[in-house]
């Protein structure tokens, strides 16, 4: 058989995460260092591989209740290759190191068990954004893998310099940066995108570090196959729109 098909072969690579192409991860397990990855996100694998639910202690499931943010998780042990993607985005592996990371859970794809995440409430006045008044705290040292929407852009942070993102396009951040939660109109209008321009809030970044964001304002529909039809284009809870519950349509 021939077909233009064989020539996306697999990356040889000793690396632990390596990227297949732009929307696909090989993560390789040794029966040592178990893989946390987002449920239902592994899509093929090789070798004795197990696949168990994530405990979630009662803590972490009132943080979820309370803040909405959390990750659904499963865990990866054994030997053997695991590939891992979620609706075609495009997919980043970044050290998380002593400063910490800061990221939405709408875009954690996997990360090793030897990262801690803990919810972590953003600065914000009046509490609404497409981002979310809460965030994940990613600390420890390993290795995680980020989701976008499109290939993103990396912005530096210094003292001289800050940037504002909008909310709805911010992907993670560092940890040690200030941020504030605002949105440039008066406060009768906080609920309007502002004015006739279509910009609702923003996220202020200030200090020494780096601001991740992509090009889209959109979450993917994470739960197209459960919401029918409208789930497939965006439409209802399980849609895009649905997992974006701070925009304002009108």
């Amino acid at each position: 058989m021939q077909s233009p098909l064989f020539a996306f072969t697999e990356q040889q690579s000793q690396d632990r995460y390596t990227l297949q192409n732009a929307q696909m991860l090989r993560v390789t397990l040794t029966g040592h260092d178990d893989i946390l990855a987002r449920k239902g996100a592994m899509v093929a694998y090789q070798g004795l591989v197990e696949f168990d639910g994530e405990y979630q202690s009662h803590q972490q499931q009132q943080a979820r209740a309370w803040t909405g943010e959390g990750l659904d998780l499963m865990r990866c042990s054994g030997q053997g290759s695991v590939y891992f993607a979620n609706l075609a985005q495009y997919v980043h592996v970044l050290d998380v190191e002593q400063d910490g990371l800061t990221v939405d859970s709408s875009y954690v794809l996997a990360m090793d068990s030897s990262v801690h995440a803990e919810v972590l409430a953003v600065d914000s006045q009046f509490g609404i954004s497409g981002s979310g008044k809460y965030q994940l705290n990613i600390t420890g040292r390993g290795k995680i893998a980020l989701m976008t929407s499109g290939p993103p852009l990396m912005l530096q942070v210094t003292p001289e310099k800050y940037v504002n993102a909008d909310a709805d396009a911010i992907v993670a951040w560092s940890t040690s940066l200030r941020v504030q939660m605002q949105a440039q109109t008066h406060s009768s209008g906080v609920w309007r995108r502002r004015g006739s321009t279509g910009e609702g809030w923003e996220l202020s970044f200030l200090g020494s570090g780096f601001a991740l964001v992509q090009p889209s304002e959109l979450l993917p529909p994470q739960n197209a196959a459960t919401g029918g039809l409208a789930g497939q284009f965006g439409m209802g809870q399980q849609g895009a729109r649905g997992q974006n519950q701070g925009n304002v349509w009108s």
